[in-house]
């Protein structure tokens, strides 16, 4: 395999001409430059990314951080989509995009800061990332710019930044869709209780509640932890012992697991029960019926991210909080009931 060292000796010229020929340093002739890029063509050389990062003074490489891409649901696609908005992002840009999956429940023992340190990483993207996990409380202290997904972090540290919808506004826009058409027996299947998602859905939903004068009873939040199955178990124990007339649900996987429960129950959705989701699955405008839910574009929201990670990094940046669109998805899983 062909070296720096051959491709220089070949073009008759130093080692560093060649590295800075690759590193685009404007001291080089153009011709050199180009005779460089040929003969390193012919030798079938190319230049080691890892070391051209630790060699050059400026960080030219990016990481995703991600565990829900390793998740173990082939019907929730969100962990991709975002990968894939990252990813266009970047490969527009002079950066190299690098990526660690983690499993979070099986957390490996390298700290997301190690990793930064080690590929020589001038900033990171964090999804599917808990609060409480203390590899990312040690990342956002550091001087590695940061952006996190679904997590509005409060920090004196000016080199990090978020990206999610309005979580609090989307919950409570599909709370008052349900208390408009006169539900009033709502249970909500919540998902894990230490997710900053999962908070300010709660809050949106509990806003949603007060403006209608009403009052959200805690018998009748059920956390099902983001987990289909779990929601199905949750649900179908609810059913044994009452039948509300709504299920709000803060995810579609949520939604499907409940949406099973409530037809083995033997009732009918909307007609016996009314069924909400959020995130808009492709799997939801499939289901039987169409599930009303909250759309998040998750490619837009990886986009997002990686554009305001790059103006972290080029400390071009005034908002550091980002906010993508959503939008209520209607579609049959509701029913309108006789006000009383």
């Amino acid at each position: 395999m062909a070296t720096i060292k051959d491709v220089a000796k070949e073009a008759g010229v130093s080692i560093s001409i060649v590295s800075k020929a690759f590193n685009n340093y404007v001291d080089v002739n153009e011709k050199t430059r180009q005779r460089i890029f040929d003969i390193a063509n012919e030798l079938n050389y190319t230049p080691n990314i890892v070391a051209k990062n630790l060699s050059s003074k400026k960080q030219m490489t990016v990481g995703l951080i991600s565990s829900g891409v390793l998740n173990n649901n082939e019907k929730d696609n969100n962990a991709f989509d975002i990968f894939k908005g990252v990813y266009t992002a970047v490969s527009e840009s002079q950066f190299e995009l690098s990526i660690y999956l983690i499993d979070s429940l099986r957390q490996k023992q390298k700290s997301y800061a190690q990793y930064c340190r080690e590929r020589n990483i001038g900033g990171a993207i964090l999804q599917g990332i808990r609060i409480d996990d203390p590899y990312y409380k040690e990342l956002i202290d550091t001087n590695i710019p940061c952006v996190v997904l679904d997590i509005m972090t409060e920090t004196e540290n000016g080199l990090i930044g978020s990206v999610s919808i309005n979580n609090s506004d989307a919950s409570r826009e599909i709370a008052e869709y349900l208390l408009e058409r006169n539900h009033r027996d709502i249970v909500i299947i919540a998902g894990t209780i230490e997710t900053y998602v999962n908070t300010e859905r709660m809050k949106g939903v509990q806003d949603a509640f007060k403006a209608n004068n009403l009052e959200l009873d805690d018998k009748h939040v059920l956390y099902a932890q983001f987990s289909e199955q779990e929601a199905y178990v949750l649900a179908k124990e609810y059913l044994q012992r009452k039948q509300p007339t709504a299920f709000l649900c803060f995810s579609d996987l949520m939604a499907f697991g409940v949406m099973k429960a409530v037809k083995e129950a033997g009732l009918r959705i909307p007609e016996d029960i009314s069924v909400t989701g959020f995130d808009d699955l492709l799997l939801s405008s499939f289901t039987q019926p169409q599930l009303t839910t909250i759309g998040q574009n998750f490619f837009e929201i990886g986009k997002l991210s990686a554009l305001l990670l790059l103006d972290l990094i080029e400390n071009r940046m005034d908002e550091k909080h980002v906010y993508a669109q959503h939008l209520l998805m209607e579609r049959e899983s509701v029913k309108t009931l006789l006000n009383h």
